[in-house]
């Protein structure tokens, strides 16, 4: 039994030093870039910077925090939200050319197969008209 006894605590502490190490080793929740999101740029080789380089869109912009623009975003970038999918993003862009942009996020509620989960979704990673430094890309 004492072998047994041994051989768990052995395993314990092998265990508790793992995550002692992967604890120090893991990347803190500081930000990479010393700039604002809204600030940040895609450079030609594909790297985030601060700086001169390219408003990230699509995908770029959602890895990076930053909210699409409802109004101007694709089918395909609409579908990439959580919740959203394909159906979802189909009508949200139909509704939008119908209707000629959304105004309100009344608008937006209106659409089919959109509740209040995922008009809270919406909200917090879209917005109803381009960000100030945007650009003609949004």
């Amino acid at each position: 039994m004492a072998s047994r006894t041994a051989a768990l605590a052995a395993v314990a502490l092998g265990v508790l030093g793992v995550g002692v190490v992967a604890r120090l080793r893991w990347p803190d929740a500081a930000p990479a870039l010393d700039c604002a999101a809204e600030s940040v740029r895609i450079r030609p080789d594909g790297v985030a910077a601060c700086g001169d380089g390219a408003v990230p869109t699509g995908a770029q912009a959602l890895a990076l925090g930053r909210p699409l623009d409802l109004n101007s975003a694709t089918e395909e970038e609409l579908a990439l939200l959580p919740g959203v999918g394909r159906s979802l993003a189909r009508s949200l862009v139909e509704a939008r050319e119908e209707q000629g942009g959304f105004k309100s996020w009344d608008d937006v509620d209106a659409v089919r197969g959109v509740g209040s989960a995922k008009l809270q979704t919406l909200q917090a990673a879209t917005s109803l008209g381009a960000p100030p430094d945007a650009g003609p890309v949004w």
